[in-house]
């Protein structure tokens, strides 16, 4: 059980949060009359208290909303909640959606301290029930009850889809096939084929929005810029070389060429990684070879027990 110390919002984006002493949260929306709130995944901002205090004992003497948090927390760790998990304040139901995010321009608590807390300790979430939330409102982690669904992402990568010089027709027809298979598509992504961009939002999708599976497509040949393969090797923890060798040995029935394929399948944390050609039909033909065996693979990596026997 925790305690909410601080409501904090602002009309505008990249400013401090001014305190209030109540705020109301619009159903898959956020905050009323936030800047932060709308239609995606990170509607409502939350920091914990500890984590402020452990700032300020170093000289930052910043107060709540200085962040840009939305909601300050005493009693929950909330950097320890996995994404999924859902926090009850009342009626108001919070799904939690991303650990920790990136800082694009440092902010002036950085350039005071050397440092901000809210990229590592900071966490997002959506509003699945809405209501008021007020200073002093008791708050608690909720049981699902239902299984969060596979979270996944799509990433195409092509030098002339991303300058508008081609349709992306690959990225649209894997998310398509995921969905159509029960799974929440939550990103969904068309990048040049640049080694440091495609390694920084994998980093992201994996340690941030903590996702089960993200396909990748294209970059996996011969060609100078074909770095999908290097980029993945490069963020992984582990690897998982048989989903990629099946890919080439069945794709091998269907044209010689498969031997040049070059992709790689990985796991980084708790997400598996699987490259894809860059084709709309070799994406689904290499998908027929292992759509099946997934939602084995990604309860294994969630932690829950599987019986792997046959």
């Amino acid at each position: 059980m925790g305690k909410i110390i601080a409501v904090c919002t602002s009309g505008v984006r990249g400013v401090q949060k001014a305190p209030a002493d109540a705020v109301w949260l619009e159903r898959d929306w956020g905050i009323r009359g936030d800047a932060h709130a709308g239609n995606w995944h990170r509607q409502v901002s939350l920091l914990a208290a500890a984590e402020i205090a452990a700032f300020n004992a170093k000289g930052a003497d910043v107060h709540p909303g200085a962040f840009g948090e939305n909601l300050v927390i005493e009693g929950i760790d909330l950097r320890r909640l996995p994404v999924g998990t859902l926090l009850g304040c009342g009626d108001v139901l919070l799904e939690l959606t991303q650990i920790g995010k990136e800082c694009h321009n440092h902010c002036a608590i950085y350039q005071k301290m050397g440092d901000c807390i809210m990229p590592r300790e900071g966490v997002f979430a959506r509003v699945v029930n809405g209501g008021q939330i007020a200073v002093g409102d008791r708050i608690d982690v909720r049981p699902r009850t239902t299984p969060l669904p596979f979270q996944a992402a799509v990433i195409t990568l092509s030098d002339r889809c991303a300058a508008g010089e081609r349709t992306d027709k690959s990225g649209p027809a894997v998310a398509k096939r995921l969905a159509g298979a029960g799974y929440a598509i939550v990103e969904r992504l068309l990048l040049p084929d640049e080694r440091a961009l495609l390694e920084q939002n994998l980093i992201r999708l994996c340690d941030q929005r903590q996702l089960d599976l993200i396909l990748t497509s294209g970059g996996t040949g011969f060609a100078p810029r074909d770095i999908t393969p290097e980029a993945t090797r490069a963020i992984a923890e582990r690897d998982v070389p048989g989903i990629a060798e099946a890919i080439r040995a069945a794709s091998l029935a269907i044209t010689p060429r498969a031997m040049l394929s070059r992709a790689a399948s990985v796991i980084r944390g708790k997400t598996l990684i699987i490259n894809l050609p860059g084709s709309p039909k070799a994406c689904m033909e290499s998908m027929d070879v292992f759509l099946e065996q997934l939602p084995h693979a990604l309860e294994l990596l969630r932690g829950t027990p599987q019986d792997c026997g046959r």
